[in-house]
C-alpha cells in the first residue's frame, strides 16, 4: 500500500511538471550552438589556414628563407625561446607599463575635463595633436632628448595608448543622464558626489572600450618604439629581433617573433575583455544582452 502511494506521488508530480515550451527550447539550442561556434569557427580558420600555408610551401618549393613553413616557424620558436623569451618580457613590461600610466593619466585628465570646461577648452587640443601625429615621427627626437633608452620606449607607447583612455572617458562622464544631473542638484549634491555616484558610473563602460583599445595601442606603440630604438643599439625587445633576424635572413625566426607579438596582442585584448565583462555583466545592457 505505501508502495502505491509513492508511486502514485511521483506520478502526481510528474503531471504537475510545466511542459517544455517549444520556443524556449530553440532558443536554448541556439544558444549553445552559438558558444559552441564563437570557439569553434575560429580555430577552424586558423587550421585552415595554417594547412593551406603548408601546402603551399610544399608544393611549390618555397625556400624558408622567403617564406618558411608553419612547421619551420614553431622549430624556430622552440629552438630560439631562450633568445624570444626574454625579449617578450621586455616588451610586455614596456607595454604594461605604459598602459598604466596611460589609464592613471587618461582618468585623471578627463575628470579634470568633467569638472572644469575651461580645463577641457584648454588641453583637449593638444592631446588631439599628440594622437594624429604619427609615434614614429616623433621617436627619433624623443631618444635624442631623453637620456634613458627605457623611459623612451615608455613615452613612445604611451603617446599611443593615452588619447583613447582620455577621449572615451571624457565622452562617458560627458553622457551621464541630465535627468539624472539635475535630480541630484535638486537634492543638493556637490559636485564631487555627482561625480562619483552618477558621472563615474556611467563613465565606466566607455573607459573600459577605451581601454580595451588603448591596450592594443601600447603594445604597436612599444613595437614601434622598439623598432626605432634597436637602430640605435638597444636590442632587447622582440623588435629588435625582428631585425636582427632579418639581416640575418632568419626568417622562421622573424615569424616565431610576429607570433609571439600577436599572441601577447590576443591576451592583452581577452583579458581586458573578460575584465570589462565581469565589471559591466550585473547592470550595463551590453553585457546583460550578452548573457540572454
Amino acid at each position: 500500500m505505501t508502495a502505491n502511494t509513492d508511486m502514485s506521488q511521483r506520478l502526481d508530480q510528474a503531471d504537475d511538471t510545466p511542459p517544455i515550451d517549444p520556443a524556449e527550447a530553440r532558443k536554448a539550442r541556439r544558444a549553445r550552438i552559438d558558444r559552441v561556434a564563437r570557439w569553434l569557427l575560429p580555430v577552424l580558420v586558423m587550421l585552415g589556414t595554417v594547412g593551406l600555408w603548408q601546402w603551399y610551401v610544399d608544393a611549390y618549393n618555397v625556400p624558408h628563407y622567403i617564406l618558411p613553413g608553419p612547421d619551420r616557424v614553431v622549430d624556430a620558436l622552440v629552438k630560439d625561446w631562450s633568445t624570444l623569451w626574454p625579449a617578450l618580457l621586455i616588451t610586455l613590461q614596456i607595454t604594461l607599463g605604459a598602459l598604466i600610466i596611460a589609464t592613471v593619466g587618461g582618468v585623471g585628465l578627463a575628470v579634470l575635463f568633467a569638472q572644469s570646461k575651461w580645463v577641457e577648452m584648454s588641453f583637449f587640443p593638444y592631446a588631439v595633436i599628440l594622437q594624429v601625429t604619427p609615434v614614429i615621427v616623433i621617436a627619433p627626437l624623443i631618444f635624442i632628448y631623453v637620456p634613458s633608452k627605457i623611459v623612451g620606449l615608455l613615452i613612445c607607447a604611451w603617446i599611443v595608448a593615452f588619447f583613447p583612455i582620455l577621449s572615451n572617458t571624457t565622452l562617458g562622464l560627458n553622457s551621464a543622464d541630465h535627468n539624472l544631473r539635475n535630480l541630484f542638484q535638486l537634492y543638493g549634491a556637490s559636485r564631487w558626489q555627482t561625480l562619483r555616484y552618477l558621472r563615474l558610473p556611467a563613465a565606466l563602460p566607455y573607459f573600459l572600450g577605451g581601454l580595451k583599445i588603448a591596450g592594443g595601442l601600447s603594445l604597436i606603440g612599444a613595437i614601434v618604439a622598439e623598432f626605432v630604438a634597436g637602430t640605435g643599439g638597444l636590442g632587447s625587445g622582440l623588435a629588435f629581433k625582428i631585425l636582427e633576424a632579418s639581416y640575418r635572413l632568419n626568417i622562421p625566426r622573424m615569424f616565431a617573433a610576429i607570433l609571439l607579438i600577436s599572441a601577447t596582442g590576443i591576451i592583452i585584448f581577452a583579458s581586458l575583455s573578460i575584465l570589462s565583462h565581469l565589471m559591466l555583466r550585473h547592470w550595463h545592457e551590453s553585457a546583460i544582452k550578452r548573457d540572454t
